[in-house]
């Protein structure tokens, strides 16, 4: 792992802060992140449930997360991709969480997947695929 868990958290919090708004990092490992978001009444659909919004945000910055794990703090690393297969309807006042794998870093791409579960939750309640695109070295920043 590149970077630590309190430098990305720092790296967050100064350069993404809206970021927030999608969930709170929880875990970081080499080439994982798990992020939580506190489900409230913006994040609710008509229906009862978690919107669809809300966990392809969740989704996408925990991979974020994951990938930054694997490069370091690269700001332009941006997503080229993203597929998500909502599988079961999340309990809707409860926090939901995310799981992100990185299944292949290379020079310019990364690809990974997301698995989202409503807390107390054994199956997962969406399931997502991206692709980032990694900027070349000399336009990092």
């Amino acid at each position: 792992m590149i970077i630590t868990f309190e430098e990305l958290q720092a790296f967050l919090d100064e350069q993404f802060p809206q970021g927030a708004a999608y969930g709170t990092l929880q875990k970081l490992g080499d080439g994982w992140a798990e992020m939580k978001l506190e489900v409230d009444e913006e994040h609710l659909r008509p229906g009862g449930t978690v919107s669809g919004p809300a966990m392809m945000g969740l989704a996408d910055v925990t991979l974020y997360a994951a990938l930054l794990s694997k490069i370091g703090l690269v700001p332009l690393a941006v997503t080229t991709n993203l597929n998500i297969n909502f599988l079961r309807k999340p309990a809707a006042h409860k926090p939901i969480w995310a799981r992100a794998t990185m299944l292949k870093v290379g020079r310019t791409m990364g690809v990974g997947e997301v698995f989202v579960y409503s807390e107390g939750g054994d199956e997962p309640v969406a399931h997502s695929t991206m692709t980032y695109s990694i900027p070349p070295a000399d336009r990092r920043s």
